[in-house]
């Protein structure tokens, strides 16, 4: 399964496919693990909140422009929020920064059927900690010649695409802060097109790519509803291409 992907080319895209801002710096071309990487997730703003803090304004001689009623009923707004983090999951409960080290090069994947029930995923599950994370392209390698050969895949439109993660913020007892990210993945053992790639004999997993009028449904959905999003992503929508390998993948 992936480990490595291609983030965002320009800045201006994170704005056009995922309505948020682009980091001040942009991460590095290709993500693997321990490197930092972009995600998305959910940053809910209580409507009762914003509309009393604007009365309240206006009573100190700050017009609102906004009549002084009970907010509307209705679900809270959701604000997309782009946040930098190292790619492979820190759990709440790992006690040093080197055990993360050792730990988040393992934790780069989480099984959708499994996501609720191993340790190292499922309180992000649960906390409903799940992201997006906007990538150009993903690895993975074709050993039907006998040898790896890594594979570039791509949508066919060339369009940028949002896979489903967790998130998690790690704070050590000295104040030191890591924040993580991993890929959700999916079975591919019949995927017109994974399933030519990765060990020959063992279990096809491909990343669980959204669909882009899902984002906002997927960050808000109940825990044990998200799961219905984790899909297998349309073959004819992707292109696979062989490349050189510009980077090693290691800790």
């Amino acid at each position: 399964m992936s480990v490595q992907y291609e983030s965002l080319p320009h800045a201006g895209m994170y704005l056009d496919a995922f309505g948020v801002r682009a980091p001040a710096e942009l991460p590095g071309d290709q993500v693997w693990p321990r490197r930092p990487g972009a995600f998305i997730r959910a940053m809910a703003v209580p409507l009762a909140v914003a509309v009393e803090e604007a009365l309240d304004g206006a009573e100190a001689g700050e017009g609102s422009g906004l009549d002084a009623e009970a907010p509307p009923a209705g679900p809270k707004p959701l604000v997309r929020e782009l946040v930098v983090g190292q790619l492979g999951l820190v759990p709440k409960w790992v006690k040093s920064a080197s055990d993360a080290k050792l730990r988040s090069t393992k934790l780069v994947n989480a099984r959708q059927e499994t996501v609720t029930t191993t340790t190292a995923f499922r309180d992000a599950w649960l906390a409903g900690q799940r992201c997006i994370v906007p990538m150009q392209a993903f690895q993975e390698e074709d050993y039907r010649s006998g040898k790896a050969v890594h594979t570039r895949i791509a949508r066919v439109d060339g369009r940028s695409m949002g896979a489903a993660g967790l998130w998690e913020r790690w704070v050590s007892a000295e104040g030191e802060e890591i924040m993580s990210f991993c890929l959700l993945t999916v079975n591919a053992n019949s995927h017109a097109l994974i399933h030519r790639y990765q060990q020959p004999g063992a279990e096809k997993r491909m990343l669980a790519i959204l669909n882009e009028g899902s984002f906002d449904a997927w960050l808000q959905a109940r825990p044990d509803k998200a799961k219905e999003f984790l899909r297998p992503y349309p073959a004819e929508k992707l292109t696979a291409n062989p490349i050189q390998k510009l980077h090693k993948v290691k800790a």
